[in-house]
């Protein structure tokens, strides 16, 4: 079987590196292209790049798979996707959108009941819940305690294609996107395998998503980072959870933008005015929530690593009585 795989971060990447490893033949891996990181923004390679270069895969770094928006890096894309002679093309988190076009190329896997399979997704939601950008982060923004990885037959339309495996697993109370990814990462990269052999020994049955319970998880804005202690306090820990590792949950302070990591909500009613520090000791900082406290046990200042509660008040002390304020005004400094 020939595979081309389309993915970037390392929850694609560690299901390329399960597909080269269960002896598939992956002729070609499409990813982002290099993007600055790191403290001196130097272009650097995705999680998917690196593996596939490791395991001497070729790479391909297109802008664009759509000929409406990038005609000749489209063009010259898909001319590479033809000449790979591909079986099945293989999405994980890729970021770019995959026209039909692009989908009609590969030559396919027995029909599981709804055509040719010539394109596979790994999704981190169980669909139809979450389809989109975000759907690890959603889910556990949202409260959910169930999640987990559905292995999708693609269409043309936003992750709507026919199920083809799914596997459940639990969000516990302190799962962060960081680490409930990472989980899924290893569920994804077992299923992809199981459905790659099972897609090819027609052994596939094809499920269309019902019409009932659809969500989206739209993509994560940095904007949505400033906490507004007027919210619930459990909101607020989950918002921290979620937008770990991106794009962290904050608020002002004197100033300074103080990244919040780690928190969990206490049910103690708050007679203060939301964001005001009701206690600071080692344990953690208590502040006032429009409905009961939020107690924050790791933060960040800048120039700093991330610290716990006792660590962080050492270096920047902070007393009873102080304002954390939630988002920077409208001429740039902390409302």
């Amino acid at each position: 079987m020939r595979i081309v795989f389309a993915g970037t971060p390392e929850f694609a990447a560690t299901a390329l590196a399960a597909i080269v490893d269960a002896g598939f033949q992956v002729v070609l891996a499409l990813t982002q292209p290099d993007r600055p990181a790191g403290r001196g923004m130097k272009l650097a390679p995705s999680p998917v790049k690196r593996l596939a270069l490791a395991r001497g895969i070729t790479v391909a770094t297109p802008q664009s798979l759509s000929l409406k928006r990038e005609p000749e890096a489209a063009a010259a894309a898909q001319a590479q996707l033809r000449a790979a002679r591909a079986d099945v093309l293989v999405v994980a988190a890729y970021g770019l959108i995959v026209p039909q076009a692009v989908l009609d190329i590969p030559a396919g896997l027995p029909d599981a009941g709804c055509g040719r399979i010539t394109a596979m997704n790994i999704h981190g939601s169980l669909l139809p819940r979450w389809r989109g950008a975000a759907p690890v982060a959603r889910a556990i923004e949202a409260g959910d305690t169930v999640t987990g990885i559905t292995i999708m037959q693609m269409d043309a339309g936003l992750d709507t294609g026919p199920m083809l495996l799914a596997e459940p697993t639990p969000i516990s109370p302190v799962d962060s996107t960081a680490a409930l990814t990472e989980r899924l990462a290893m569920i994804g990269a077992r299923l992809i395998v199981t459905a790659l052999h099972d897609g090819a020994a027609a052994r596939l049955l094809a499920t269309p998503q019902p019409a009932e319970g659809v969500t989206y998880a739209h993509k994560l804005a940095k904007s949505e980072a400033w906490l507004d202690f007027a919210l619930d306090a459990e909101l607020l820990a989950r918002r921290i959870r979620a937008f770990d590792p991106f794009p962290v949950a904050c608020a002002g302070r004197c100033g300074i933008v103080v990244k919040f990591w780690r928190a969990r909500a206490l049910p103690d009613p708050a007679d203060a005015a939301p964001g005001t520090v009701l206690a600071a000791s080692a344990d953690g900082l208590h502040i006032a929530c429009g409905s009961g406290t939020l107690m924050v046990t790791e933060l960040q200042r800048p120039g700093s690593r991330r610290l716990s509660a006792a660590e962080f008040l050492a270096g920047m002390p902070i007393h009873a009585g102080e304002v954390f304020s939630g988002r920077p005004s409208e001429t740039g400094g902390l409302a």
